[in-house]
């Protein structure tokens, strides 16, 4: 039997609090890790960097990315990559449901 993960519908695996972010990890083995953000309305993620590749894709509602010097929208659809040591940031415009893909 093949082992996998299936998850029919992303936006209903992490509710966007009111207030705050919310991550729930939905998959890792030794290539990736799959983590589902909720941010609220508002919530920042503040810039920082990452050692490794990362892959965002936006689930549900809007948000301002910051990717180096750059600022670009998102909304659902919105797919990232990222190489290492990017230093990136969000601003939720709306109750926002991302999808981060981390390439180990």
């Amino acid at each position: 039997m093949t082992a996998y993960t299936h998850i029919l519908d992303l936006a209903k695996e992490v509710e966007p609090p009111a207030d705050g972010i919310l991550s729930k990890t939905i998959y890792q083995d030794d290539q990736i890790k799959a983590v589902v953000f909720g941010f609220g309305q508002g919530q920042v993620l503040s810039e920082h960097t990452a050692a490794k590749p990362a892959v965002l894709f936006f689930v549900k509602g809007e948000a301002s990315v910051g990717l180096g010097d750059d600022r670009q929208e998102s909304q659902p659809g919105t797919w990232v990559h990222m190489p290492a040591n990017l230093k990136h940031s969000i601003e939720a415009k709306t109750p926002v449901v991302m999808l981060l893909v981390l390439l180990k």
